[in-house]
């Protein structure tokens, strides 16, 4: 009897420590399973975007902005916003509410697509990559005396694309499309400029199957027409009226995450900036039933 009391115990506290044990290991489990959960192959994490894209702020442009397509602030001050439209050599600057806007005449008829401003110089990009550089102290006159007109800077293609990064000094040119392009790549130069003269400064590339799987397809034919550096980040914000996309990239344009440009609000997407509080803002062209305007993005706090 004895004999069979202490092996009923010792069973019995066998199984009180195999239930322990278990019980132990399969936290351990838990645990470790949640740490080293990973992201399906093929799928990116998405960042937040700082910004409510489903509700900004309108502003209809006055009618000779029908067309507007590139924008831009001087030193991020949003009182005034400096734009182009792609039909004539005129650049146009104006508040956000203005019903008519100024504009000196910098060239002819033409197909220029954005502007940027850099050391006190505003510069224009034609569609055909050549860019047009003047003083901004010459928007007081009605025509710029002296434009500086810089050609065969970049490869033959079509170009829609015009950035200044104030800090480095630097212009960007982004590439919309090369004809019998087969690397699945979207170029941008980089220019360091100075008096009115454009010096290489290095190539990147933005690649189509890393926007397109961040996008949720299996491939994809991006056309980008702008981009703008969010000063505070650091961040390429890259837009495309094609695909009707929005693209956020590192500081070397390796692609960071997408967000489709939903809804009514973007009729023709084709210019994007920041002002000096980090707003964005992005420009549309007008639309059968639209006027050109721009839209305003609030930074979230």
């Amino acid at each position: 009897m004895k004999y069979k009391r202490t092996f009923f115990a010792s069973g019995l506290l066998a199984a009180v420590a195999f239930l322990g044990i278990s019980c132990v290991n399969g936290s351990r489990n838990d645990k470790q399973a949640a740490s080293t959960e990973t992201t399906p192959a093929g799928e990116e994490k998405k960042i937040d975007l700082p910004y409510d894209l489903a509700n900004p702020v309108k502003y209809n442009m006055p009618q000779n902005l029908f067309e507007i397509s590139g924008i831009v602030f001087h030193n991020g001050d949003p009182k005034e916003v400096f734009a182009i439209q792609d039909e004539d050599g005129d650049l146009f600057h104006l508040g956000l509410t203005d019903k008519q806007s100024k504009f000196t005449k910098f060239g002819g008829k033409g197909d220029y697509e954005d502007v940027a401003i850099l050391n006190n110089d505003v510069i224009v990009l034609k569609s055909n990559g050549e860019l047009h550089s003047f003083p901004i102290a010459e928007i007081a006159k009605p025509e710029v005396a002296n434009v500086v007109k810089t050609k065969d800077l970049v490869p033959k293609a079509e170009y829609e694309g015009l950035a200044a990064d104030e800090k480095s000094g630097l212009v960007y040119v982004l590439t919309k499309e090369i004809k019998k392009n087969k690397s699945g790549q979207t170029p941008i130069y980089a220019f360091k400029y100075a008096g009115g003269k454009f010096t290489p400064s290095g190539e990147f590339n933005l690649a189509d199957k890393e926007i397109a799987a961040l996008s949720g397809e299996s491939k994809m034919k991006f056309r980008p027409s702008a981009l703008a550096k969010n000063p505070a980040t650091n961040e390429w914000y890259v837009l495309s009226s094609v695909n009707k996309l929005l693209v956020i990239t590192d500081a070397n344009f390796k692609p960071k995450a997408t967000y489709p440009l939903k809804g009514s609000f973007f009729n023709q997407p084709e210019g994007i900036a920041f002002d000096r509080d980090q707003n964005l803002y992005i420009s549309n062209e007008g639309g059968t039933l639209s006027a050109g305007n721009i839209l305003m993005f609030k930074l979230k706090k």
